[in-house]
């Protein structure tokens, strides 16, 4: 390709990047939309051109970003373009559809903890304690409005004093969950525009309900479950392993609960509405939510799904 259209298409990747980055920090509405498009130029850019254009694209997109906003387009262009970059590359290297994700996920993760780690030791500042302080203060308010009202909402409160208090735990699991969401969403509004507007098959995922994760991930669950009933002492390493594994390892099971549900409507020949419902029910009622998990164990522990298909 002549390095006219490729200096030419860079700078269209770096209009449409400056412009989500403004309408993400203008417009509340809609900049929660664009901040998912945030990484979307720089992994169509190396899908493209290549790993080497794309990080000289990222050079050239710091330099124009801390004319703009100075200190601050360091973290931004770290958040957002690691993750493109890698994204991209791994699909134009036509990687599965679960190892891009993969990638991705870990590019994103990794730039979430050098901005966190940076913003501690460069400006003496924890995000988390911050998110704390500001949950704090509205449950406060909250608890203010609302104390008229009698003591029944007293545990209530506790509870939520008690969660905002293990976020300082919580922390690493919530980067991880993060990370792969957004590194989840980016690859899939990203694969949609590329089959849409180029043509390029992408590697899909495959249908929900032929995912599974390996058997090995029931032992983890035991291992974490035994560990959470020793209830080991707030703030000891056991408790900080636990407090994180746990959460990962739940919602594991309620996926794979999900796809053999997916699976058995499919099996039965009923329509994809049914299990779609059963999914949007089971957020509203946390009961049904530890049903699907239930499932998910029973599915992992005895491969119902395999079961299943050699009855005749």
């Amino acid at each position: 390709m002549e390095r006219s259209q490729l200096i030419k298409e860079g700078a269209i990747s770096l209009g449409a990047y400056l412009l989500f980055i403004l309408i993400t920090l203008l417009v509340p509405v809609l900049g929660t939309f664009t901040l998912l498009l945030l990484p979307v130029p720089f992994l169509l850019f190396t899908n493209r051109h290549g790993l080497r254009p794309a990080i000289f694209l990222a050079l050239f997109s710091l330099a124009v970003l801390f004319i703009i906003t100075g200190p601050f387009a360091l973290p931004l262009i770290l958040s957002t373009a690691a993750g493109g970059i890698v994204t991209g590359e791994l699909l134009r290297r036509k990687k599965h559809a679960f190892g891009v994700l993969l990638g991705g996920s870990l590019a994103f993760i990794a730039a979430i903890l050098i901005n966190y780690i940076g913003s501690i030791v460069l400006l003496g500042i924890n995000p988390v304690d911050e998110i704390q302080n500001v949950l704090r203060d509205s449950v406060a308010a909250s608890e203010d409005m609302l104390g008229f009202m009698g003591p029944q909402n007293e545990e209530a409160f506790e509870a939520a004093y008690q969660f905002i208090n293990h976020l300082g735990y919580i922390a690493p699991v919530m980067f991880v969950m993060f990370g792969t969401g957004y590194a989840f969403l980016v690859q899939w509004i990203s694969s949609l525009w590329m089959r849409k507007k180029s043509g390029y098959l992408t590697e899909r995922f495959p249908p929900f309900r032929e995912w599974s994760f390996p058997r090995s991930f029931i032992w983890y669950y035991l291992l974490t479950f035994i560990l959470v009933f020793t209830d080991p002492e707030e703030g000891t390493a056991l408790f900080i392993a636990a407090a994180n594994l746990m959460p990962i390892l739940e919602a594991v099971m309620i996926i794979q609960g999900f796809a053999f549900i997916f699976f058995f409507f499919h099996k039965k020949g009923r329509s994809v509405a049914f299990p779609i419902i059963i999914m949007i029910v089971s957020f509203l009622l946390p009961l049904l939510l530890t049903v699907v998990r239930i499932l998910g164990i029973i599915d992992l522990g005895f491969d119902l799904r395999k079961r299943m298909n050699s009855q005749k």
